[in-house]
């Protein structure tokens, strides 16, 4: 199970239960929200928490996503083997 995604210092367990494909959905509507309405800027403050963590979330899972796909690699005979994950060393930071 993921952690808790962080945001302005603020943790949302409920965020990490959310699939990738539902969070950023969820991103694009916070978005747009943001962009089309006359938000008060309480509210405008909550949205772009919520959004931050909602791209946090997308961010984490599509770097996971990547390791795993780096680990699995096709041999000669076509057959799926996997192999050690060779880090880049700008990508071990993240």
């Amino acid at each position: 199970m993921s952690k808790p995604v962080k945001a302005a210092g603020i943790e949302s367990p409920a965020a990490a239960e959310i699939p990738f494909e539902q969070a950023l959905k969820k991103l694009g509507s916070i978005v747009q929200a943001m962009e089309n309405d006359e938000l008060p800027l309480e509210n405008l403050l909550s949205q772009y928490e919520e959004g931050m963590r909602m791209y946090q979330q997308c961010q984490s899972r599509l770097a996971a996503a990547e390791l795993r796909i780096q680990q699995i690699e096709k041999d000669a005979a076509g057959r799926l083997t996997a192999k050690p994950l060779d880090l880049p060393e700008s990508k071990s930071q993240l």
